[in-house]
């Protein structure tokens, strides 16, 4: 494995992050601010959908005259437009009528699905709709020729660079903005941020839309820079693994972003591995013990600045580590014969993940104090 193996596996694992680091902020900007949002997945489906009919009719109404990339952006504006409008409904069943917001967002998953599905079948597959196309890519100049750095970063199409904008942009905003303080005093504590003169239930309207239109971005993504047309239940359980991205990255951009490239990375290897130009078992054992390694010694690092901790669990952090580093000096040393290793494990990488990030951190992570609570003005 050279250096243009892992040049490709991190640059494919930013595309493949870029969705659930969208989904995660339209959680985030929900869960910020009180409401429970697990419609996310519905919301990427709708946005999926009209991304690609909104940049199909729209090319077919112009006559194609128009540069693609016109209409690829009308499509994208579509997508923000009726995933916003989905959420609207979340936040109206939700605030208005108080409906319990774990059986709202299934009621929006349930409806998404019911809608496209319907739709693929009366419209889309009986025209036989090809899409427009997807977004070219864009080099940064003199960024994307930086060495290594340059082609993982800076070598991507739009929406990548409009989730990483995005990403810093949320992380400043939430805790450097009156905004943000307003929308973290009603996630924390409605009656008092009712008491100083916030509007709860109109945050809350807000932020849940503006998330659904993160979510409309996220699901246009999966149509106008991976595949160029809509495909039923595409966005396959993105939505949640935005979620487990979300709690993991303790409800903030940035962690998000970064859980998101965790999945990403799961799945880029998965994707990667199916090409056969490297030793698969050799590469998962590797690649394995880099991530026990590092989460080893970031573990070391944590008991060592929490210095009253428990230390009865040292030697477990410190075995995590001796663990990863022998599971890359073997992968570095030792000869590994050619395993075929089934292209549906591989796939199956990410949710894998995703149960296990749930079922180690889940307890740990500190949502909101007043998330799922409805409010009532006394």
């Amino acid at each position: 494995m050279d250096t243009v193996f892992f040049v490709g596996l991190l640059s494919l694992a930013l595309i493949k992050a870029t969705p659930l680091a969208l989904g995660a902020m339209c959680g985030l900007l929900c869960e910020r601010s009180g409401v429970i949002n697990i419609g996310i997945e519905g919301m990427m489906l709708v946005g999926a959908m009209t991304s690609f009919l909104g940049s199909v009719i729209f090319n077919d109404i112009t006559g194609g005259t128009l540069p693609k990339t016109v209409s690829l952006l009308v499509g994208l504006l579509v997508a923000m437009l009726s995933a916003g409008f989905i959420a609207l409904l979340h936040a109206w069943l939700s605030i208005q009528y108080k409906v319990d917001q774990i059986i709202s967002g299934t009621v929006i998953n349930l409806l998404a699905v019911g809608i496209t599905n319907f739709t693929a079948n009366a419209y889309i597959d009986p025209n036989h709709l090809s899409g427009v196309g997807v977004f070219t890519e864009v080099e940064i100049p003199i960024l994307s020729q930086i060495p290594i750095i340059g082609p993982i970063l800076f070598q991507h199409q739009p929406l990548v660079y409009v989730m990483l904008i995005l990403v810093g942009f949320l992380q400043y905003a939430l805790f450097n903005t009156r905004w943000g303080l307003r929308t973290r005093a009603v996630g924390e504590h409605p009656r008092a941020a009712d008491t100083v003169g916030i509007n709860v239930n109109r945050t809350r309207y807000i932020n849940v839309t503006l998330g659904g239109v993160l979510a409309g971005i996220g699901g246009a993504f999966l149509v106008l820079e991976s595949v160029g047309r809509f495909q039923k239940l595409m966005t396959t359980g993105r939505g949640f693994i935005a979620l487990a991205a979300l709690i993991f990255g303790k409800w903030t951009s940035v962690g998000a972003l970064l859980s998101g490239l965790l999945f990403g990375f799961s799945e880029a290897l998965g994707v990667r591995l199916q090409l056969g130009d490297v030793n698969e078992l050799q590469a998962l054992i590797l690649l394995g013990g880099i991530g026990v390694a590092v989460l080893g010694a970031v573990w070391v690092i944590l008991k060592a600045r929490r210095r009253q901790e428990d230390k009865r669990s040292m030697p477990l952090v410190v075995g995590t580590l001796v663990v990863g580093l022998a599971m890359v000096a073997t992968a570095l040393l030792a000869t590994f014969p050619e395993v075929e290793i089934p292209i549906q494990f591989l796939g199956l990488l990410p949710y894998i993940l995703t149960i296990l990030v749930l079922t180690g951190f889940v307890g740990r992570a500190i949502p909101p104090a007043a998330i799922g609570r409805p409010y009532e003005k006394q």
